[in-house]
């Protein structure tokens, strides 16, 4: 290499470094779970102590699952709430369901009212105010041809098990199905998605949710995937589900071998903050990583959570330190009570903007907008095709350089053998 070759090298690894200095100057100050572990102890303290529970307990995930906070009499014990809050919480409660795992609770700073992850778990008062939006944006009862299936696309569909979750989310798309009362799909309307399945060879690919699966026993979800995976035509199953995120204690030895026997299996979860990434999601994580199930992020940019460049990079970093892809960022569906949470579509695409070239693919998820009435997912991306004419195509660079581009036709390989004769 010549000289002035390494000094060009050197001058464009100075201008790439500059290009972070803004991310490096604020990554630091964007909280995961890790950096609070000491805290999060103290808390977890706080909250057994006031539910009477254990060590021993708070790793039960069936103890988590019965020990969900969901009155506003237990749940001020452990966050500070003001009269307003408390209120607004009596009144929502009348509309809509609301419970959090103990462990996902001590992951909210009890002081912060606008905590991060406080508005992801806690109702708000803002959730009385959306009257005009609906409750099924997806219009899923017009996709349900059998069962609890949902089917959108040629090759694949939902099959809906339970309405059960560790956590029941302020920005689920499936509020209308949680109810009051948690239960797991009936076993003739499983039997049904099931025979849909079978008499439908297109059908390559089961994403099995609800509600959140992992909820139901260990039999429960065996059982599920002995059926499924003895369609010869179902070439591998995917299980949506945020106890990875609420409530890893679920990710039980046990589960993870009932899921490595029936291979190929897929786990899709759901981080919306690097708050929630704590040792024991990184755990759970882990567990299943080790196991050879591939792990996918699916994250949904919500108001005052994540709807920061900075804070969405910093996620996706973490995400794949324990070995979870991101995959996708959902633009937050129009669901009634929901309307508070939602974001521009400027924030998103802002957000891929400052990705695309300041970090690795892998840390880049598919920004999606889920077409209403069910009409499935559409990609948005910042657009880099700036024009195009005979022979050439114009584009803009991550960096934002406008440059011309050869665009040759294509001819096929024979074509171009055949020419040499």
């Amino acid at each position: 290499m010549t000289n002035k070759a390494r000094d060009i090298s050197l001058n464009r690894a100075r201008t790439l470094k500059q290009r972070i200095d803004d991310y490096l100057g604020v990554k630091d100050c964007i909280p995961t779970g890790y950096d609070h572990q000491t805290m999060l102890e103290k808390r977890k303290a706080h909250i057994l102590n006031v539910l009477g529970g254990t060590d021993t307990d708070w790793q039960n995930y069936q103890w988590q699952l019965k020990h969900r906070i969901n009155t506003v009499d237990t749940l001020k014990k452990m966050l500070n709430l003001d009269p307003d809050e408390i209120e607004a919480i009596k009144e929502i409660s009348k509309l809509y369901r609301w419970s959090v795992s103990p462990y996902y609770l001590s992951l909210i700073d009890p002081d912060e009212k606008f905590d991060p992850i406080k508005l992801l778990a806690v109702p708000n008062k803002l959730e009385l105010l959306d009257e005009a939006a609906p409750l099924d944006p997806m219009a899923e009862e017009f996709t349900n041809p059998a069962g609890t299936i949902t089917r959108r696309y040629p090759d694949r569909l939902i099959i809906n098990v339970t309405n059960e979750c560790a956590m029941y989310c302020r920005h689920c798309q499936r509020r209308r199905n949680i109810g009051q009362v948690d239960q797991m799909t009936s076993k003739p309307l499983l039997e049904e998605s099931f025979d849909y399945v079978r008499l439908n060879p297109e059908i390559r690919d089961v994403l099995v949710t609800g509600g959140d699966p992992f909820t139901l026993s260990d039999k429960q979800i065996e059982w599920i995937l002995t059926r499924l995976k003895a369609i010869p035509h179902v070439e591998y199953v995917r299980f949506g589900s945020r106890t990875l995120v609420t409530m890893p204690q679920r990710i039980t030895d046990s589960l993870v071998a009932i899921l490595n026997k029936h291979h190929p299996v897929y786990v899709n979860t759901h981080f919306n903050h690097p708050m929630e990434i704590t040792e024991e999601a990184k755990q759970a994580c882990e567990k299943l990583a080790n196991a050879g199930v591939p792990l996918g992020n699916q994250a949904v940019l919500l108001n005052g959570i994540n709807n920061n460049k900075f804070v969405m990079r910093k996620l996706n970093h973490e995400l794949l330190k324990i070995r979870v892809r991101p995959y996708y960022l959902f633009h937050a569906k129009t669901v009634k009570g929901t309307h508070h949470l939602k974001t521009s579509l400027d924030d998103g695409i802002e957000i891929m903007e400052y990705l695309r070239g300041y970090t690795s693919g892998m840390a880049i998820p598919t920004y999606i907008v889920n077409a209403p009435g069910g009409k499935g997912k559409t990609p948005i991306l910042p657009e880099y095709l700036i024009s195009r004419g005979p022979g050439y195509f114009t584009i803009r660079t991550w960096e934002g350089d406008i440059l011309k581009h050869k665009n040759e036709d294509t001819i096929p390989i024979q074509t171009q053998y055949d020419a040499l004769d």
